[in-house]
């Protein structure tokens, strides 16, 4: 089961209540207060983490609670801080405070954290309100109540690319070509039910994270069929894949699926179609295709994309080294541009 969204509940612990004692020992008259500090309560923090692919693991357990603080004691003896809660979540989860609807921490990087619901801090004994005119005082705190709060939890994949297409143009397959990964492939539209991740490996060992997103349809954007479930997984790629179906199996042109499927992510967000991408042009092996590849390029023009032509037991070799080139080249620019900042 793949999960990308899912809310949970979570509660930090209360703070432990001060002690109000006075010290009272043999041959020692008088000997003043000396009760402890309550122990602060147990933070709940989240932490982004590699070994999590999705949100399943949260959705049998929807409330996380952090322990209270012990109260403080006589003898100046003060309460533990509780420990913490940790939730660990996949690298790309955006946390929201469900109530306001905030957006508390994007974790993006391996190892990130946040504290999500801080814990109580303890209340003061009655030894920390002693004064030279109050030597004996019967004051103490209670110990602060911690933070319950209800978060939506939404995964964005992390991905160097996003293969973008309409229902049975080819993304599995193709992602099965380059990488080790074995999505379902079928002669059905929509076998690709959930975001697949692909590593494309290189002899020098260098790799490249390809996503396999389910097909879109018109009106994407808006929400019909399942568009934001499946656009909101391409927001974080560097660079674009369109796949294309040069046969025209479905009863549509080549052409047209790519005009469509610019406009679909543009709709959902500003600047998303003109990230860096490359165009396939998929099933050449199938009748017509050599022609619709033609008309193709002379409609694209020469500011278009690279196009690259892939057959069935083809080498795709030219593709996967341009697919590195083009992520190598973002990725310099993105790090550049973070270092302007």
């Amino acid at each position: 089961m793949f999960v990308d969204k899912t809310e949970i509940t979570v509660k930090s612990g209360d703070g432990g209540n001060g002690c109000c004692s006075f010290r009272r020992e043999k041959f020692v008259p008088k000997g003043g207060p000396d009760g402890g500090d309550g122990g602060n309560g147990g933070d709940v923090i989240l932490e982004s983490t590699t070994s999590e692919q999705n949100l399943n693991s949260l959705v049998y357990r929807r409330r996380y609670c952090a322990q209270n603080g012990p109260g403080g004691q006589g003898a100046d003896k003060h309460g533990k801080n509780a420990d913490p809660v940790t939730i660990k979540v996949p690298v790309g989860t955006v946390i929201r405070d469900t109530a306001t609807g905030e957006v508390l921490a994007d974790l993006d990087t391996p190892g990130a954290k946040v504290v999500v619901a801080k814990g109580g801090r303890g209340g003061r004994g009655n030894a920390r309100f002693a004064t030279s005119t109050n030597r004996a005082p019967r004051r103490r705190e209670l110990g602060f109540p911690g933070e319950e709060k209800m978060l939506e939890l939404e995964l964005k994949l992390i991905a160097d690319a996003g293969l973008v297409g309409y229902p049975n143009a080819g993304k599995s397959t193709l992602l099965t070509r380059i990488s080790g990964a074995r999505p379902k492939v079928a002669a059905y539209p929509f076998t690709t039910l959930h975001p697949v991740i692909g590593v494309v490996e290189y002899p020098d060992y260098a790799r490249v994270n390809v996503a396999d997103i389910p097909g879109l349809i018109d009106g994407a954007h808006a929400n019909i069929g399942l568009g934001h479930e499946f656009l909101r997984h391409i927001e974080r790629t560097k660079v674009l894949i369109y796949v294309l179906d040069m046969g025209g199996i479905d009863g549509r042109t080549p052409w047209d699926d790519y005009a469509n499927l610019k406009k679909e992510l543009s709709l959902y967000k500003d600047g998303l179609a003109e990230r860096p991408a490359l165009l396939v042009a998929n099933k050449m092996d199938v009748d017509g295709a050599a022609e619709n590849l033609q008309i193709l390029l002379e409609k694209l023009g020469s500011d278009a994309p690279p196009v690259y032509a892939l057959e069935p037991d083809k080498d795709c070799s030219d593709f996967t080294s341009a697919l590195r080139e083009l992520v190598k080249v973002n990725s310099s620019e993105e790090e550049a541009s973070l270092r302007r900042l």
